[in-house]
């Protein structure tokens, strides 16, 4: 096996992480150039490469595998910069996506204006035609309208066609008729089809997720060849894989077809790499994810060992932005990274984010023109960065420039620049551990019964004092934190899934038509299997019911029995009673309640495609010969006090397996520095990683 390249590419930094046949893992980072994003990539690689003593040439001639993580189509998303998408829905629902779900917060404020459609409404175009909700023709397909219909959407040059009919999830002819006559007088225009994306029950979803992934195919479709023309014209030779937004990662081709599926897919990695570390270290199934970039907090959990899904991830506020609809990997961000903004409102308070530097100009530290104070010009100012370390040394920082930045801000409070510095830290903290309550305690999941693995370039400055409010007694910082979604993305796995609507009541299942159901999806992610390009591991079938209780709003995914994977099928009784059962389990573990004596109505049917690619071995570094690790120098830093204290200075190539580090003190990774609080200790494991103690 030769090398495996993955990378992530941010808002502000583009991450890469190589892994050899000996289970060496290299990270390299830099700038993220959202003009042309393979000059990141490039430069990123190549830092990799230099520290592994390859160039840059020879790294990609010598790679196998390249997995990609972009935020191009989440970017394209919520700043509208998608092509000009023509909406055709049934006569009489023009106003799906104007209406979206009718939810609102704060329902007597009308100082904020109505919510403007993901597409306008005079994108909307009405077709003559009607499947009633048994799945049976109640009006034809009035072909002769949708060709005059087309012709104008020809005219009015829109770039992508979005197509979503009522009740097409039951049956599917009236779309597959337009989407025949589309190929026909307009060629090369790309489109998409509800029933063959999405096909679930509740109308503005599914509707939402088949305009966003038509929109995001010309752009995203550029985007993936451009990348793979760029790679091959650089010397690359291997497969090219794509992280996705459903836990795993798939190829070019199949992700043009569904671009959708590449929102968020560099966050859904992180989870991957939060339950592989959590097992190295012996630290158990359940998982708090925390990463923290330059631009985002991106926060999720692993329950049992599994990835959580929802199909609740909006883009934008929940109610008013725009909603995914897919299962996507259940991570939620906040906008608090190491270049979120400090500001001061109207009334004095202070406030960090959602408003970030980003890459351009960045926090005023890195010396690029930012003039705004950030979290991470904060850190500069109390100490805890080495100016010429930042980057392994291959970025210098201007400290001078952040107090300069602070100033303002210090001056309206009426504090020094160091406790300003201190105030914006533990803000951004705060708001940090709100997003984690989020997501543990609001779910009915309680945080000090699991692991936190904390990632991102910035996630080192202040995880310790998160995890001490959350009361989390297992801390992992891994080596890679630095670059924690490029991580996951090598232990991932392809993943494809397929989804049919079929309402059923398990005191009246209709044994055939279900099974009937599960052999057609089955039979469509395995042709997925002849899409993966080169060699592929064993292949993996999980079936999946969204089941709720008679009357309950929403879903459950509620897995199949293990039996269900030798049959194929529900056999008989016993395997309904055990997947019945499952969903009774599941209920009480996420509500704490169960009714055992109510039916359990599933309303749609899922099987997931999993193959199974090879991931890096784990390592293990030397033991340390002293116990005492050496002090590379001390550093004036602030914890919280008007006056510094001095403090030690760790760099990660003098620690070994073994060595404990009792704070005050900063360890200094090439990528990444962690701060080690006052009264709180950090442990090199046997894998390398850090283990936090924060008491």
């Amino acid at each position: 096996m030769g090398y495996k390249i993955s990378v992530d590419t941010g808002g502000t930094f583009t991450d890469v992480v190589v892994s050899d046949a000996a289970g060496g893992l290299t990270i390299g980072k830099a700038l993220t150039t959202p003009a042309r994003i393979f000059d990141g990539m490039r430069d990123a690689i190549a830092a990799a490469a230099e520290q592994i003593g390859l160039s840059f040439p020879r790294l990609l001639a010598d790679a196998d595998f390249l997995i990609y993580g972009t935020t191009r189509a989440t970017n394209a998303v919520v700043t509208k910069t998608v092509a000009k998408t023509a909406f055709l829905t049934t006569r009489g629902f023009p106003d799906t996506l104007v209406l979206k779900e009718g939810g609102k917060f704060r329902p007597h404020d009308f100082s904020q204006a109505y919510p403007e459609p993901y597409i306008p409404r005079r994108y909307v175009f009405e077709i003559d035609e009607r499947v009633n909700a048994a799945g049976a023709v109640a009006r034809p397909l009035d072909r002769e309208q949708v060709r005059r219909t087309l012709a104008t959407v020809r005219a009015r040059g829109f770039e992508a066609v979005a197509v979503c009919f009522l009740w097409s999830v039951l049956n599917p002819a009236h779309e597959d008729a337009v989407a025949a006559l589309i190929e026909e007088h307009l060629p090369g225009v790309p489109y998409s089809l509800s029933s063959r994306l999405i096909p679930i029950m509740r109308e503005y979803r599914r509707a939402s997720a088949t305009a966003i992934d038509a929109s995001l195919k010309p752009l995203m479709q550029r985007h993936l060849q451009e990348l793979e023309t760029d790679l091959k014209a650089a010397g690359y030779r291997g497969d090219i894989f794509v992280s996705t937004a459903a836990g795993g990662c798939n190829s070019i081709a199949a992700l043009v077809e569904r671009p959708i599926f590449t929102i968020g897919s560099g966050p859904a990695m992180a989870p991957v790499a939060g339950i592989t570390y959590s097992r190295m270290e012996g630290l158990g199934e359940n998982v708090i994810i925390c990463d923290t970039g330059g631009t985002t907090f991106d926060v999720g959990v692993v329950r049992d060992g599994a990835l959580t899904f929802n199909r609740d991830t909006w883009l934008g506020p929940r109610y008013t932005g725009d909603l995914l609809g897919i299962a996507a990997v259940d991570m939620r961000s906040i906008g608090a990274g190491g270049g979120s903004i400090a500001w001061l409102d109207d009334g004095g308070l202070m406030h960090v984010g959602p408003q970030s530097a980003g890459a351009v100009p960045g926090p005023a530290c890195y010396g690029r023109g930012g003039a705004q104070p950030t979290v991470s010009d904060a850190a500069a100012v109390l100490g805890y960065f080495d100016p010429a370390y930042f980057l392994g040394g291959r970025m210098t920082l201007d400290v001078a420039a952040a107090r300069a930045a602070m100033r303002g801000l210090a001056e309206a409070l009426g504090l020094s620049i160091e406790v300003t510095a201190w105030r914006i830290l533990t803000l951004a903290g705060d708001l940090m551990m709100r997003a984690v309550a989020d997501v543990t305690i609001n779910e009915g999941i309680n945080p000090r019964d699991s692991t936190i693995v904390a990632g991102g370039g910035a996630a080192g400055m202040n995880i310790m004092l998160i995890a001490k409010e959350l009361g989390c007694d297992h801390v992992v910082l891994p080596k890679t934190a630095s670059a924690l979604s490029a991580a996951g993305m090598q232990y991932a796995d392809i993943v494809a899934e397929e989804v049919g609507s079929l309402y059923s009541l398990s005191d009246r299942f209709d044994f055939e038509r279900v099974n009937a159901l599960l052999e057609r999806l089955e039979a469509r992610v395995l042709a997925m299997r002849d899409t993966v390009p080169g060699q592929a591991g064993a292949v993996e079938l999980e079936f999946y019911g969204e089941a709720r209780y008679q009357a309950q709003v929403w879903e459950l995914d509620t897995p199949f029995p293990d039996t269900r994977l030798a049959s194929r099928r529900f056999a008989g009784q016993a395997d309904l009673n055990a997947y019945v059962q499952n969903f009774h389990d599941l209920h009480e573990r996420i509500f704490a309640v169960k009714d055992p004596g109510s039916a359990v109505e599933t309303v749609s049917w899922k099987v997931r495609l999993v193959v199974k690619l090879d991931a890096p071995v784990t390592r293990k570094v030397a033991a340390a010969e002293s116990a005492t690790p050496p002090v590379a120098s001390y550093r004036p830093c602030f914890f919280g006090d008007n006056e510094p204290v001095q403090t030690p200075i760790y760099k990660a190539s003098d620690l070994s397996a073994g060595h404990a580090i009792a704070g005050p003190a900063v360890i200094e990774e090439p990528n990444t520095t962690l701060v080690v609080y006052p009264g709180m200790s950090a442990l090199v494991s046997a894998a390398g990683h850090y283990r936090l103690n924060i008491h």
